[in-house]
């Protein structure tokens, strides 16, 4: 990962996975906070398979970003459209604002790590060292041989 983008989607995506685990952890325990969890064995799922897919984001898995923005994208994306549908109906509920925005944050954080999977060129990263690779992948420099020569090819 050379692009500073990259690093920093991931941070964040590190920082939000945090913050959901605190909120879950303090929900749990029956501390009253500002921002509700639609239904806790889901979001403790959530958290784990966000878990991995972070990982694997960090390794440049495509499939990690994939199921990282699907699963954000079913869980936070139905929640988001019941807190617009609940903010339409009574804009004066805090604690579906903050919902909602808990939920947009998620869905973005979800499109900008997949996009970023996607769209980055540093994706994979080869093996190859890129001084020498004009030299053992260019014909022009092979040895040029008889008969009596050895076959091997042999560089150094």
């Amino acid at each position: 990962m050379k692009n500073m983008f990259s690093w920093l989607i991931l941070i964040f995506a590190v920082f939000f996975w945090i913050f959901r685990l605190v909120i879950t952890y303090l929900t749990s325990i029956g501390i009253e906070m500002p921002f509700e969890i639609m239904n806790m064995t889901m979001e403790i799922a959530v958290l784990f398979i966000s878990f991995i897919c972070i990982l694997l984001a960090f390794s440049r898995k495509l499939i990690g970003g994939i199921i990282y923005c699907i699963s954000y994208v079913m869980y936070f994306g139905i929640d988001g459209i019941k807190q617009i549908i609940n903010l339409v109906k009574n804009p004066t509920i805090t604690s579906d604002s903050m919902n909602l925005l808990i939920s947009l944050t998620a869905l973005f954080l979800a499109i900008g790590v997949l996009s970023d999977l996607l769209f980055n060129k540093d994706r994979h990263e080869s093996k190859d060292d890129k001084n020498t690779y004009w030299f053992y992948k260019n014909k022009k420099y092979d040895r040029q041989l008889d008969k009596r020569a050895d076959k091997n090819q042999y560089r150094t």
